[in-house]
């Protein structure tokens, strides 16, 4: 068979200079759409069975964040639900995967990627639970639907904001987002069920469909960053964060939650607050006292390794959890994870990946229960 590359798929990306054999593909980052943002790759490749590839991503040390491929391994899927890393190398200009397909169809891609169709799916399963519903928002730019999730009752004491994928390359939280649901609706957890008595959980899943299914790492179908535009949002460039902030003003916020992933540290950590003018030393401590919560429900999850609180100045309040934050006065953390593997706790067959996600996002419920009183 002829060796063939394509991306005509859901979140595929990538540009293909040369695939004449197996030893010698040449490849280059595809940019997001209406943005000068190169990272995220996905794709699949046909007729190499039992052949080495060597595929070279020429512009990779010219990608957005080219740390990010520095002691990186890329995924690879026959059937694109079993993932596993494949040898990647990165010499800081050139990114090769040197891999030997079992099969005549095999998928690599920056991480595990999270469907549209899947989210579709979770979307159907959440809205016949009888504790849930799932609201229409609005429409993102392309038209697509944007929905919330809401588990318990409107009327509950605490509010629980959780938003997942601004940045729609970081697959990472919309996994970690599964395992949050699946274990709020599970009858046999205990931690669920106590929350839901007290508490209702406003989840939204995925903030930019637009960017996941066009294969973007980080914007929009205009090109915007959700994450910068929590000031001044707009109908015509950022819709996404329009709806969902109205929403916000109108429900309240007792605890927020904005889930990423990160390209270049292999750890999973949170951001807070401490640059807003107006953190108390009361919120530190409370801020603090959650993060060592969540320590201890998951060993997954550490402090020693994040980012500066000096990360993010002038622009901060176009930041979820800034802006929510500074809003609300609540609890609101950015969540990272890596698009590596877990330094603390690595797996070098699946380094960090979907399922893992998952659990992180179901270890969370303990460190809120045991915060409600703080908030």
């Amino acid at each position: 068979m002829t060796i063939k590359i394509s991306q005509n798929f859901d979140s595929g990306a990538i540009e293909v200079l040369r695939a004449d054999s197996a030893a010698t593909i040449e490849l280059n980052l595809r940019k997001d759409s209406h943005a000068d943002i190169h990272q995220w790759f996905h794709f699949r490749v046909q007729g190499a069975r039992g052949q080495k590839l060597t595929m070279r991503f020429l512009n990779a040390g010219q990608a957005t964040y080219a740390k990010g491929y520095e002691d990186y391994q890329a995924v690879a899927s026959y059937d694109t639900e079993n993932w596993f890393r494949v040898p990647t190398r990165f010499d800081g200009a050139v990114m090769t995967i040197d891999h030997t397909p079992d099969t005549d169809s095999i998928y690599y891609a920056y991480f595990e990627p999270y469907s549209f169709e899947r989210h579709l799916r979770l979307l159907g399963e959440v809205g016949e639970h009888p504790l849930a519903r799932v609201h229409d928002l609005g429409s993102t730019v392309d038209g697509r639907d944007m929905n919330l999730v809401v588990i318990g009752k409107p009327e509950a004491e605490k509010k629980i904001w959780f938003i997942a994928r601004q940045h729609p390359g970081e697959s990472m939280a919309e996994w970690f987002i599964e395992g949050l649901i699946d274990s709020l609706l599970d009858d046999a957890n205990p931690i669920a069920r106590k929350l839901l008595q007290r508490c209702v959980f406003y989840i939204v899943p995925n903030m930019n469909p637009d960017g996941s299914v066009r294969g973007n790492l980080r914007t929009n179908a205009a090109g915007a960053n959700l994450n910068r535009e929590w000031m001044t949002p707009t109908v015509e460039r950022s819709p996404e964060v329009l709806y969902v902030k109205q929403k916000m003003h109108e429900t309240g916020i007792d605890m927020f939650f904005d889930i990423h992933g990160d390209e270049a540290l292999p750890y999973n950590f949170v951001a807070g607050n401490e640059m807003l003018e107006n953190f108390s030393d009361e919120r530190r401590a409370k801020q603090q006292a959650f993060i060592d919560r969540y320590k201890n429900a998951s060993p997954d999850f550490q402090d020693k390794v994040g980012y500066a609180a000096s990360k993010y100045k002038e622009d901060m309040l176009t930041l979820a959890s800034k802006y929510v934050g500074h809003h609300f006065g609540c609890l609101a953390l950015t969540l990272e994870m890596p698009f590596k593997d877990n330094a603390d706790l690595p797996d070098p067959h699946v380094g960090w990946n979907g399922a893992r996600s998952a659990a992180l996002g179901a270890a969370i419920l303990q460190p809120i229960l045991l915060s409600l009183d703080d908030y």
